[in-house]
């Protein structure tokens, strides 16, 4: 099937979604969501058999939107699922968390104002998949404000909780300055190249006289995306908003927003990092500076948290700054090395298996014992063993402990930037990395050696589920990276 059916069948799923809300039963919205779920599971099994142009003889393949607007490589086919995946597991987590949002939209024994908490993802997730197709500057925009239109309503959906109306605020206003920066920024890449073609830029640097403009351009695009990815100087939203939105959409905004951002950067930066680029060197200088300053950033103000939301939080701008040391060691793949762009992607999806298992717990945590602190936390070893023994795997793949999908991610990071001779990149991210041991180990400390009364946490069967199948496979892929890699390589 043509690959472009996969983000209209996403969007018709979320305009049946919006109807079945609408007509359905107030009472219960739980066959809502796993609709949502199962239709989109759907789709990621029609994504292994859609085809770009260069698979078939169709008539559609020689339109004039796959040249100039729409790609469908290993790339795209990778953040595709990726998008898809992490949507179906943020719905399942809301599914899970029905009783909190109910108590904050409307009278808590109805669930009339959380049917649209299911529908509003999927028509993220079908920005995310746009985006992740994006050949012109100007469908990407487009693609762009579609994901970060539907978080500002994600963000500040439980409109009687103040915490997530102020979160929805700062995330408007902050929003619609990257978006200022990132059409600044494209009127100058344009002005200066003449095209808004990512393909035909790279093609245009020898004819530009002066890169001043363009190395411009592309900072202010960069400070645009940042703001996507949690990257320095636009990460000051980030723990606030985390902090106040309903956990399912932070859960959304860590993983799937962030991986849209970067597979949107991948894009952009690429044309520029070719070895005739003439501004090859400035542009690695400047992703140098952003990872350097992101990792320190996120790392040394995550050690004094006491609160797990906000502490995840700076942990997704610690990782931004991972992610972004490995394109600025930018490398093509080897037969037996992963290039930046393999990096990156592999980073991401153990990113995901790792925070959207946390999230899963910590969104029990929430509804069942009314707190997202550490403390809440305390004596779980004891009151659930299971559970915290889960938890302490997740929170060590998060640190980079060996044989888990995250040391192996940061052992990649870190071989590029040495095979780059980035040195004081390396140091930083070393450093970076030892402060990642203390702040996670803070939650196994308290989950082992802290006593507490409160009563146990059980999961109900979804999160479960969901948090066994993501613990296991953060423990698989970090003996066994090869099958997230051949999915990179379509």
């Amino acid at each position: 099937m043509p690959a472009f059916y996969l983000e209209a069948l996403t969007v018709v799923l979320g305009l049946v979604l919006l109807m079945l809300e609408a007509f359905g039963p107030a009472h219960s919205k739980r066959l809502i969501g796993l609709f949502a779920a199962c239709g989109l599971a759907l789709i990621l099994v029609f994504g292994f058999f859609a085809v770009g142009p260069g698979g078939t003889e169709a008539s559609w393949a020689s339109w004039p939107m796959w040249e100039n607007f729409y790609a469908f490589d290993a790339t795209a086919r990778f953040y595709k699922a990726f998008a898809l995946v992490c949507t179906i597991l943020v719905i399942l987590m809301a599914i899970d968390f029905r009783s909190v949002l109910s108590r904050f939209t409307d009278d808590p024994g109805s669930e009339a104002g959380t049917g649209e908490f299911f529908a509003l993802p999927v028509f993220a997730c079908a920005g995310m998949m746009w985006m992740a197709s994006a050949k012109d500057l100007a469908g990407a925009f487009v693609a762009l404000e579609l994901v970060t239109i539907t978080f500002y309503v994600l963000v500040a959906y439980m409109r009687r909780n103040v915490g997530s109306l102020e979160a929805g605020v700062k995330y408007l206003i902050l929003g619609a300055l990257s978006t200022g920066f990132l059409v600044y920024g494209i009127a100058w890449v344009y002005g200066t190249t003449g095209t808004m073609n990512l393909d035909a830029i790279a093609g245009r640097l020898d004819e530009i006289e002066s890169p001043i403009a363009l190395l411009f351009g592309i900072a202010l695009v960069m400070v645009a995306l940042g703001f996507k990815i949690g990257a320095v100087p636009m990460q000051m939203w980030i723990p606030d908003v985390y902090q106040g939105a309903p956990t399912p959409t932070t859960a959304f905004l860590s993983v799937g927003s962030k991986a849209a951002g970067f597979v949107l950067l991948l894009r952009f930066v690429e044309p520029f990092l070719g070895e005739s680029s003439p501004i090859r060197g400035q542009v690695l200088a400047l992703l140098l500076v952003i990872a350097a300053a992101t990792l320190l950033f996120g790392n040394l103000a995550a050690i004094a948290q006491t609160n797990f939301k906000r502490l995840l939080a700076y942990s997704s701008i610690a990782n931004a700054g991972f992610i972004v040391l490995a394109l600025a060691a930018w490398k093509d793949g080897g037969a037996t090395d992963p290039g930046s762009k393999a990096t990156v992607g592999f980073y991401l999806a153990t990113y995901l298996l790792m925070t959207l298992a946390a999230f899963f717990v910590l969104a029990q945590v929430r509804v069942q014992q009314g707190s997202e602190e550490i403390d809440a936390f305390d004596g779980l070893g004891k009151r659930s063993p299971l559970l915290a023994g889960m938890m302490t795997v997740i929170m060590a793949a998060l640190a980079g402990v060996p044989l888990t999908a995250g040391f192996i991610g940061k052992f990649f990071v870190f071989s590029l930037a040495v095979r780059s001779e980035l040195w004081w990149g390396v140091g930083i991210a070393f450093v970076g990395a030892a402060a990642g041991f203390y702040y996670y180990f803070k939650l196994i400390r308290a989950m082992w050696w802290n006593e507490s009364d409160a009563d146990p946490i059980e999961l109900p069967k979804i999160s479960r589920v969901s948090v066994i199948a993501l613990t296991s496979a953060v423990v698989v892929i970090g003996v066994w990276p090869q099958p997230i890699l051949w999915l990179m390589k379509g």
